[in-house]
């Protein structure tokens, strides 16, 4: 699948999507869509191209020109899942407040976790299965990204705006928490007593992990 729009002209300016484009792009969510339900629910292995085109409502031989082969759709769920996930962390930089950008961090971990469960739980699969797809990204983009990050928080010790902390384990211990909503909603529902989780849920468990993470961190709960 290609990316759109692109930058357009000697002027920096952004091209508008015509209806050809807009119409893409619609196509393109549809199946992306489709394809992160049917891969969270039968796995890399197990997920049909023939069902993935049937719940975006195309033809199958649509379906290939958009994407050849299931291992280029596959890469594709992923490389947006992990898009979503970093771009929640764009807060996290050396001029910001602490507290303010780790309470925003683990709010928006919590609410991908609401709102896109099965994108969380495709991922999951990939990497208990080894991440035979991804582990390049693994240990490359996503190894700088948490180096880069690491270093802003580091940057918040030396500069006494919080308790010493290993980076990496924050971010070990933030992911485990957040995406827990996710990948286990169904255990967590149980145990409170659920069919399903609720928007309350969500809400108390973004405040509950905010609160135990600030105060570990000697930060200010606001």
């Amino acid at each position: 699948m290609d990316s759109a729009p692109k930058p357009a002209g000697d002027g920096g300016e952004t091209a508008v999507a015509g209806p050809r484009e807009q119409a893409r792009a619609k196509i393109e969510a549809k199946i992306l869509a489709a394809a992160e339900a049917v891969f969270a629910e039968h796995g890399f292995s197990g997920a049909a191209m023939s069902e993935i085109a049937r719940r975006a409502g195309i033809p199958k031989p649509n379906l290939h020109y958009y994407c050849k082969t299931k291992e280029e759709l596959y890469r594709r769920v992923l490389q947006q899942i992990l898009d979503l996930w970093l771009g929640t962390a764009d807060e996290i930089t050396p001029d910001a407040d602490p507290a303010a950008a780790l309470s925003h961090y683990i709010a928006a971990k919590i609410d991908l976790a609401r709102r896109r469960p099965l994108a969380s739980r495709v991922f999951a699969n990939e990497v208990i299965h080894g991440a035979p797809q991804i582990g390049d990204f693994l240990a490359n983009e996503l190894n700088d990204w948490v180096a880069r990050k690491a270093k802003v928080i580091d940057g918040w010790v030396k500069a006494g705006k919080l308790q010493p902390v290993d980076p990496k384990h924050l971010f070990f211990m933030l992911w485990a928490a957040t995406q827990t909503y996710a990948d286990f909603a169904v255990q967590i529902a149980a145990v409170l007593g659920r069919k399903k989780l609720q928007a309350a849920d969500y809400d108390a468990a973004a405040k509950q992990t905010t609160e135990i993470v600030l105060r570990g961190l000697g930060l200010k709960v606001r």
